[in-house]
Protein backbone atom coordinates (compact mmCIF):
# COMPACT_ATOMS: atom_id res chain seq x y z
CA UNK A 1 0.00 0.00 0.00
CA UNK A 2 1.72 3.56 -1.01
CA UNK A 3 2.13 6.56 1.28
CA UNK A 4 -0.62 9.15 0.97
CA UNK A 5 0.51 12.45 -0.60
CA UNK A 6 1.81 13.81 2.63
CA UNK A 7 4.72 10.92 3.09
CA UNK A 8 3.03 8.97 6.08
CA UNK A 9 2.42 5.49 6.21
CA UNK A 10 -0.53 3.93 5.83
CA UNK A 11 -2.29 3.49 9.40
CA UNK A 12 -3.38 0.40 8.69
CA UNK A 13 -1.22 -2.36 7.76
CA UNK A 14 -0.82 -5.94 8.19
CA UNK A 15 1.62 -6.05 11.23
CA UNK A 16 -1.11 -4.34 12.81
CA UNK A 17 -3.84 -6.33 12.12
CA UNK A 18 -1.83 -9.31 13.50
CA UNK A 19 -1.23 -7.32 16.73
CA UNK A 20 -5.37 -6.64 16.88
CA UNK A 21 -6.15 -10.19 15.98
CA UNK A 22 -3.39 -11.66 18.87
CA UNK A 23 -5.62 -8.94 21.51
CA UNK A 24 -8.89 -9.81 20.51
CA UNK A 25 -8.37 -13.42 20.53
CA UNK A 26 -8.81 -13.73 24.26
CA UNK A 27 -11.54 -11.70 24.16
CA UNK A 28 -13.51 -13.87 21.89
CA UNK A 29 -12.25 -16.52 23.41
CA UNK A 30 -13.43 -16.03 26.76
CA UNK A 31 -16.86 -14.33 25.84
CA UNK A 32 -17.82 -17.40 24.33
CA UNK A 33 -19.27 -19.08 26.57
CA UNK A 34 -21.14 -22.20 25.89
CA UNK A 35 -17.99 -23.12 24.03
CA UNK A 36 -16.25 -24.28 27.44
CA UNK A 37 -19.26 -24.22 29.57
CA UNK A 38 -19.08 -28.43 30.38
CA UNK A 39 -17.06 -30.34 33.19
CA UNK A 40 -15.41 -32.95 30.64
CA UNK A 41 -12.74 -33.57 29.61
CA UNK A 42 -10.93 -33.26 33.49
CA UNK A 43 -6.95 -32.36 33.60
CA UNK A 44 -5.26 -33.53 37.07
CA UNK A 45 -9.66 -33.50 38.25
CA UNK A 46 -9.90 -29.70 37.28
CA UNK A 47 -12.72 -29.43 35.76
CA UNK A 48 -12.72 -28.16 31.61
CA UNK A 49 -14.88 -25.13 32.17
CA UNK A 50 -11.30 -23.80 35.09
CA UNK A 51 -8.54 -25.31 33.09
CA UNK A 52 -9.37 -23.75 29.94
CA UNK A 53 -9.59 -20.26 31.58
CA UNK A 54 -6.50 -20.71 33.14
CA UNK A 55 -4.99 -22.09 29.83
CA UNK A 56 -5.87 -18.32 28.23
CA UNK A 57 -3.90 -16.67 30.98
CA UNK A 58 -1.23 -18.39 29.44
CA UNK A 59 -2.30 -18.02 26.10
CA UNK A 60 -3.12 -14.23 26.55
CA UNK A 61 0.38 -13.61 28.06
CA UNK A 62 1.97 -14.86 25.04
CA UNK A 63 -0.02 -13.21 22.37
CA UNK A 64 0.42 -9.62 24.49
CA UNK A 65 3.85 -10.02 24.47
CA UNK A 66 3.88 -10.81 20.53
CA UNK A 67 1.81 -7.78 20.08
CA UNK A 68 4.03 -5.85 21.95
CA UNK A 69 6.99 -6.93 20.31
CA UNK A 70 5.53 -6.44 16.78
CA UNK A 71 4.53 -3.01 17.78
CA UNK A 72 7.59 -1.74 18.69
CA UNK A 73 9.15 -3.00 15.28
CA UNK A 74 5.91 -1.95 13.52
CA UNK A 75 6.91 1.92 15.42
CA UNK A 76 10.85 1.61 14.53
CA UNK A 77 10.52 0.80 11.23
CA UNK A 78 7.94 4.32 11.25
CA UNK A 79 10.76 6.19 12.77
CA UNK A 80 13.19 5.45 10.19
CA UNK A 81 14.45 2.14 11.14
CA UNK A 82 16.69 2.46 14.08
CA UNK A 83 17.61 -0.81 15.45
CA UNK A 84 17.14 -2.03 18.98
Amino acid sequence: MPADPEGKPPVVTPVRVVIALCLIAPFVAMLWVSSYAKVDPTFIGIPFFYWYQMLWVLISTALTMIAYMLWQRDQRARKGGASA
